[in-house]
């Protein structure tokens, strides 16, 4: 019997070794050696054996990574080495100043070698790794005392749970410091999920890395796909390094992602050429760095030259100028979204900003307003980093003059004049109550004819304008009372044009209830969530009966989404609409194929690129209808890349392997 456990004990750890090897060829060296497929395979070998003795099963496991439970708040951790910040210099003079000062120190003539890194725009984070093993992921905190969130340091995946030894041993202890970050990519599709339900969006992918880190499920802390570099260390037992790239070099050799741009430098003038490269080409980098860390390369310099209480005296941030601008607020605009959030935006002087003109910016919220003091007539500083939407980052009050206004929140819808309130008295956000609000009723219509929803097509703003300005829709329903002679009397309306929006609307009523869900706007409901409802629920009705509790069983639906459809559904008007939308003929049944011998039965696809028929949740959706599956990666066991207009490197990455490669169009045929 001992023989047999044995056997078990040699496999899983041969399996644990074969996972974290690959898990490092694809998250930190972007270089998988094999298909997805074949990985999964060896997880669910590994889940299996694990299962089947758990006596073996470890918490640096590869299958440990995300617990399955709610955190209930953060403990603190007290840094054994305290987390210094880093001075900055925000000129080329200044770091030559920064040198000179260093020379003075030392009292002796020595030239110092430096080492260079891109400074990322994240969250400093604090890994403590003990014979090897993770134990402990911290915040930064107030650089004595953190927080433990260790839970969802476990979930990034470029952070391996176990060391890998090299030649060398291992450290009995060592703290390893870097930062957690997002990606451009990942914030942008973030975003583009909380626009669709309808939720103040990310400003930037460093607050996205922050608050997915305060998560407290792990597992949505998974899905956010965050990343993590190395740049440092606070402590370490039974083991030295010489100098920072030595440090780096071993690290790196044992698992833990350090940036491919660090680069040691010579002299000062290396530093400062490569300071000036990357100032060029930052915003071709795929996550936002606002500077370069120069630090003294050998530690006994370091140690020669110390720390003062806030920062080491070795090491200085060169900050690139900031995307930023300043302007005058014009006026506060009120907007109302679809659900009937109440948005204040500032209307600005035009002026440009990070490579366009900005004229509007969203205030999100009037908390928002309290905190920033801004006022109509303020003069204030806007930025916008990359790619990511604009910001007032701050008021200049040495400039604000007897013109400026305070801001004061409508008592009423401005809109529809109708009520207003908070759904939680603790919330941001206040919304206008009216279900049939005109601002709401446009957006409304707008959303529940896109193509994720109904797909009505030719139902645009223009019509929708026009249907809602005339008095014509009055509420979602009232679409499917529209006849043909009505669109001949608006602007623009033939015959053809009268005749194919017709048909477009009858269409619509047969999409099914995964899209009629999502068409209806329900807050904090996504086109992923309702298919999933869909799923669950195969009629509309059900809804009308659901408890929380009973949703927040569903493994992707949480606590406030549950919150949300309860309280959708348990209004009268939405009663009454639903009614009349089966009066009309509307299918309010799931349309659910079957997979088990659907035509693209195990097929992998990849999609990349933008789809001009499709959104990317309806083009998954009819791919696991039909049997098959997709995945966000292209491996050598990947069937098809769809690829749409202006592809990515997935299509280059297609080529090099060899994946047959499709057209938007060849794959519409293939369904």
């Amino acid at each position: 019997m001992s023989d047999k456990i044995d056997a078990v004990k040699k496999e899983i750890e041969d399996l644990r070794e074969k996972i974290r090897y690959h898990d490092r060829r694809y998250y930190v060296l972007d270089d998988p050696e094999i298909s997805d497929k074949e990985y999964d395979d060896l997880m669910k070998r590994l889940a299996g054996l694990e299962a089947r003795h758990p006596s073996l099963k470890t918490p640096d496991s590869p299958t440990q990574r995300v617990s399955g439970t709610l955190t209930e708040k953060f403990p603190p951790v007290t840094h054994s080495v305290l987390m210094l910040s880093l001075d900055n210099t925000y000129s080329l003079e200044e770091l030559r100043g920064w040198e000179e000062k260093l020379k003075r120190m030392v009292k002796r003539d020595i030239e110092f070698e430096y080492f260079a890194e891109l400074k990322i725009d994240g969250v400093s984070c604090s890994l403590m790794y003990e014979a090897g093993a993770l134990t402990i992921g911290a915040t930064r905190g107030d650089g004595q005392n953190g927080e433990n969130i260790t839970a969802n340091v476990r979930t990034i995946k470029s952070i391996p749970l176990k060391l890998t030894a090299s030649l060398k041993k291992l450290p009995r202890f060592i703290e390893v410091r870097g930062e957690v970050y997002m990606t451009k990519d990942q914030l942008k599709k973030i975003n583009e999920q909380k626009a669709e339900d309808d939720e103040p969006p990310f400003a930037n992918p460093r607050n996205a890395a922050s608050g997915s880190l305060k998560l407290l499920d792990p597992r949505l802390v998974a899905e956010r796909n965050l990343q993590f570099f190395a740049h440092s260390f606070g402590s370490v037992h039974e083991y030295t390094f010489d100098s920072h790239a030595d440090f780096l070099e071993c690290i790196k050799k044992w698992g833990i992602p350090v940036s491919p741009h660090n680069r040691s430098c010579r002299d000062l003038e290396e530093v400062i050429a490569y300071c000036t490269h990357w100032q060029g080409i930052r915003d071709s980098l795929p996550y936002e760095v606002d500077g370069i860390v120069v630090k003294v390369n050998r530690f006994s310099l370091q140690k020669e030259l110390g720390q003062t209480l806030k920062s080491p005296r070795w090491a200085v941030a060169y900050k690139f100028p900031a995307h930023q601008a300043t302007t005058r607020v014009d006026r506060i605009e009120f907007s109302v979204g679809r659900t009937g959030i109440i948005t204040p935006v500032a209307v600005l002087k035009p002026v440009p900003c990070g490579g366009v003109t900005i004229s509007r910016v969203t205030l999100h919220n009037f908390d928002e307003i309290t905190r920033l003091d801004v006022r109509e007539r303020d003069t204030v500083l806007i930025e916008r980093a990359g790619e990511v939407i604009p910001k007032v980052v701050k008021v200049i009050t040495s400039k604000r003059d007897g013109q400026a206004r305070k801001i004061v929140p409508p008592k009423k819808c401005p809109v529809c004049n109708g009520a207003i309130q908070k759904e939680k008295e603790e919330e941001v956000y206040v919304y206008c109550t009216n279900p049939d609000c005109p601002a709401k009723l446009k957006q409304s219509l707008l959303h529940f004819a896109s193509r994720g929803a109904l797909d009505i097509e030719g139902m645009g703003e223009s019509v929708v304008e026009e249907l809602v300005s005339r008095g014509l829709v009055k509420s979602i329903v009232d679409i499917y009372t529209l006849r043909k002679e009505q669109f001949l009397g608006l602007p623009l309306f033939k015959e053809k044009k009268a005749v194919k929006l017709c048909a477009a609307i009858e269409t619509s009523k047969k999409r099914g209830l995964g899209r009629l869900l999502y068409g209806l706007g329900i807050r904090h409901v996504g086109e992923k969530a309702a298919r999933i409802l869909a799923e669950t629920y195969s009629h509309i009705d059900a809804f009308f009966t659901l408890k929380e509790e009973e949703l927040k069983e569903i493994h992707e639906i949480g606590p406030v989404m549950a919150r949300s459809i309860v309280t959708f559904f348990s209004q009268g008007h939405v009663r009454t609409m639903i009614k009349r939308l089966k009066q009309y003929g509307m299918d309010v049944t799931a349309q659910v194929l079957s997979r088990r011998h659907g035509i693209l039965q195990d097929k992998m696809f990849v999609f990349t690129g933008i789809l001009e028929h499709f959104t990317r949740a309806q083009a998954q959706s009819q791919v696991e209808a039909l049997g098959g599956k997709v995945t966000s990666s292209v491996s050598r066991s990947t069937d098809f890349v769809v690829a749409g207009k202006d592809p990515g490197s997935k299509y280059q990455k297609a080529r090099t392997l060899g994946v047959k490669i499709i057209t938007e169009d060849e794959f519409r045929k293939m369904l």
